[in-house]
């Protein structure tokens, strides 16, 4: 018994795992890592667009992340801010609407404001949104969503999610070999198909984006039925 094979993945989530990694081998800080990760997630992002992806989400920074050392942490947070304020006009211009999911307290306000930001200026475009998951665990959100929750039915919960917007994955990948979901998009990822990637995420290229929608394109999904 087989489900009905999927003609595309429309929706797309990825754990972007790997970039420490990639810097170390390389003997690079590893900020550099991070840099070449975002630099992917771009790249990435356009080959999204020609795939016919309408949604890309992007695990960048979790709630579990404050952890790691206070040098990287700071970096990363200025890595942010640089490159919002340097692609944001451009990925404006190519139709891409952004999306930062995840809590925003913790965060430096001038960091917020620059979200506040990219979501106000990109959000009449309709070519592709690209969720940003950003201060983000999967259990936190719906720790959050419960606080606020009144109704009654799964459709009613959804509305208190970070993103009720955001369509549940087809596909989550993860790169680097790793096994796991990392705490990432819990409520969502419910029914999505799984790909892991032996590629650190740098080293994740368009080749191996195509190779994943071709992947999961030849399964059959049931959602539970026959």
């Amino acid at each position: 018994m087989t489900g009905v094979p999927p003609e595309r993945a429309r929706y797309v989530a990825i754990i972007t795992d790997g970039n420490g990694r990639w810097a170390r081998q390389r003997g690079l800080p590893v900020l550099a890592g991070h840099q070449a990760g975002a630099d992917t997630v771009k790249a990435r992002l356009r080959d999204a667009v020609e795939f016919g992806v309408e949604e890309l989400t992007v695990y960048s920074f979790s709630t579990e992340n404050w952890a790691r050392p206070r040098e990287e942490v700071d970096g990363l947070m200025a890595m942010f801010a640089e490159r919002i304020d340097r692609e944001t006009p451009e990925l404006h211009e190519e139709g891409v609407r952004m999306r930062f999911v995840g809590r925003r307290q913790g965060v430096a306000d001038g960091l917020t404001r620059r979200m506040d930001w990219a979501e106000r200026l990109t959000g009449g475009n309709e070519r592709i949104t690209l969720f940003v998951a950003f201060n983000y665990g999967g259990r936190a959100e719906i720790v959050d969503a419960a606080r606020t929750f009144e109704g009654e039915t799964e459709e009613d919960f959804r509305r208190h999610l970070y993103a009720p917007d955001m369509h549940d994955p087809d596909l989550l990948i993860r790169t680097s070999g790793e096994l796991r979901i990392s705490n990432y998009l819990l409520w969502q990822v419910a029914y999505s198909e799984f790909i892991f990637r032996d590629e650190l995420w740098p080293d994740f290229s368009r080749e191996a984006f195509a190779e994943s929608l071709d992947e999961y394109a030849a399964r059959g999904r049931r959602f539970g039925g026959r």
